[in-house]
């Protein structure tokens, strides 16, 4: 199988600030794309852009709260204009709160899935027309094993999770007569800050001996996105080898 080459390629990266969001960057850049760098925190984006660019790597930093939709539209706008395209899109901002249907407010509710699953559909929505114009393009839906299986106080992380696998499937439909593809990138535990809102409420850190590397899972959209154009990648599960709680 000959692979396919993504130089020259735009990728705009949601949650780019750390993370996975930061390894896809990171990887994406590598690959010989131009990245735009998405993220809500300046200071984050700012370190990450420098960092690519001191590896002589092209890249751009956006600030958007991707629950906005007016501002999605405009960064999705703004990337097009300053790079004169857009290839393919990741989406993988994200927040978790960890906490009991009793104990969990409406309103982090509502922010879990404004962020989780609503901001993946404004920025496909704002993206989509682009990428049809210009013949095609990838879209990467960042999902979670939490969409395949259930723990306790995790409730609209999952039911953002699996939104999200839901929307995927019936985007990619959409993308095929557009040869857009979508793929749905579903990682199991990372070793990245997002368990450090553990600490503050006293739940035990997993062992970072069943975590995995984000770079590992940023290489595996960096594969499906190099696949030939007659195949697609729709759905990906990786997992720590020695995750516990899998399958």
């Amino acid at each position: 199988m000959q692979l396919s080459s993504l130089e020259g390629k735009v990728v705009l990266v949601t949650g780019a600030g750390s993370g996975l969001g930061e390894a896809a960057a990171q990887a994406f850049a590598g690959a010989g794309c131009t990245v735009a760098c998405v993220d809500i925190r300046q200071e984050s984006l700012e370190h990450v852009c420098n960092a690519l660019r001191a590896q002589d790597y092209s890249c751009h930093s956006l600030v958007c709260d991707v629950s906005d939709a007016d501002a999605v539209f405009t960064t999705v706008e703004a990337t097009v204009k300053h790079f004169g395209r857009l290839d393919i899109l990741v989406n993988c901002a994200a927040v978790d709160y960890t906490y009991s249907v009793e104990e969990l407010s409406i309103e982090q509710w509502d922010r879990e899935l404004a962020i989780n699953l609503r901001a993946p559909f404004l920025f496909a929505k704002a993206a989509f027309p682009w990428l049809r114009q210009q013949g095609g393009g990838h879209i990467f839906n960042i999902a979670s094993t939490a969409a395949t299986r259930a723990w306790a106080n995790a409730s609209p992380y999952h039911a953002s999770k699996w939104g999200l696998l839901g929307f995927s499937r019936g985007l990619s439909v959409e993308g095929r007569p557009h040869n857009i593809r979508v793929t749905t990138l579903i990682p199991g535990g990372m070793d990245t800050h997002f368990f450090d809102r553990f600490l503050d409420q006293g739940i035990p850190m997993p062992d970072k001996n069943n975590l995995q590397s984000p770079a590992n899972v940023a290489a595996t959209m960096v594969f499906a996105a190099q696949l030939p154009p007659e195949s697609a990648l729709q759905e990906l599960i990786v997992t720590p080898l020695n995750e516990t709680s899998w399958p």
